[in-house]
């Protein structure tokens, strides 16, 4: 296939880049290098540096070659920020998403793979199935279950085939892929500046949360996990036009037991000290993975929180200041 990636220079977007091209389909990642990296793209991937804002470079970019689906993963993602700034949100994730999808529209693509978020929900106590309630608590949640909405209207109108797929904590990395934000916001990457001397110690923001320790409860999914949920959708999308699917581990960790468990794996103390609240961190938020269980046959490979810390310490460890 011949797949036009936005976003292609991220974290995310890197990873599927690497995947599809080692696959052996053809691969034009799309991005500005805002929050990307020239030296993360993988070689023998086609480059376009252009933001989705410039709308005839996206539309003769798009219009060059015949793309059989696009994957977006273009998008500002730190949800206290949107808190801080939802006009920058609105813009870059509901604003460009659109102009992409319109974009792709017009050139004729038919299958369209959207990097959603568990941020869509309500929190719970219970697993989290595609069913439950949605009810975004911050700005970034609420603009990626607009493009959501967005897709569906494009599928009912113009017969886009999508998937959404609503990840929950993408982490962990690939020998040549990891993390590497500026400002960084994660937990993992962020404890683990501490055990590379780079931070004096971790924050825990929120110590009064309903929860056993008090902090936030995430599910974790390691990012070479959820690449493949990416390509089995998109394989999906040539029988079917619409897909909505969870993709964590279905198992909840504390931000206490993420520190714990770095601890292990790095050997340093890691001292951590608590913090206010952020603005817009939901509770809970734990995956129900049932359904892309049972349709695509999607398995997790790296289920265990050890197996997906261990893996970003080896990145991090490798690449103390990232890509730079």
């Amino acid at each position: 296939m011949n797949i036009f990636i936005s976003g292609g220079a991220g974290y995310i977007g890197s990873a599927a880049a690497e995947i599809l091209h080692d696959a052996g389909h053809q691969v034009t990642v799309y991005d500005s290098l805002v929050t990307g990296y020239r030296a993360a793209l993988p070689e023998g991937v086609g480059f376009i540096e252009a933001d989705l804002a410039q709308s005839e470079i996206l539309r003769q970019s798009l219009a060059a070659e015949s793309y059989d689906a696009a994957m977006h993963f273009a998008g500002f993602i730190e949800a206290g920020e949107s808190m801080r700034d939802p006009g920058k949100f609105f813009h870059n994730n509901v604003g460009l998403s659109i102009a992409l999808i319109e974009a792709c529209r017009q050139a004729g693509v038919e299958r369209f793979v959207f990097s959603s978020s568990a941020a869509v929900y309500v929190s719970s106590d219970e697993a989290l199935t595609e069913d439950s309630p949605l009810g975004p608590v911050n700005v970034y949640g609420e603009t990626k279950l607009m493009i959501e909405q967005v897709l569906e209207w494009y599928r009912r109108v113009h017969g886009l085939r999508f998937a959404a797929l609503r990840y929950f904590n993408a982490s962990g990395a690939m020998p040549n892929r990891g993390e590497s934000h500026d400002p960084e916001s994660h937990l993992i990457p962020l404890v683990l500046q501490v055990a590379l001397g780079q931070k004096e110690e971790a924050k825990i923001n929120g110590t009064d949360y309903p929860t056993p320790d008090g902090t936030c409860i995430r599910d974790y999914v390691h990012i070479s996990d959820l690449v493949d949920a990416h390509l089995l959708a998109l394989d999906a999308l040539q029988e079917q036009d619409r897909l909505v699917y969870n993709v964590g581990n279905g198992a909840g960790y504390s931000v206490r037991e993420v520190i714990e468990t770095a601890r292990k794996v790095t050997g340093h103390p890691i001292p951590a000290v608590d913090a206010p609240r952020r603005a817009g961190d939901a509770s809970r938020l734990v995956a129900s993975a049932d359904k892309i269980q049972r349709e695509l046959s999607w398995r997790p490979q790296f289920p265990d929180l050890e197996q997906i810390i261990s893996s970003a310490w080896e990145w991090h460890s490798s690449h103390p200041n990232g890509y730079a």
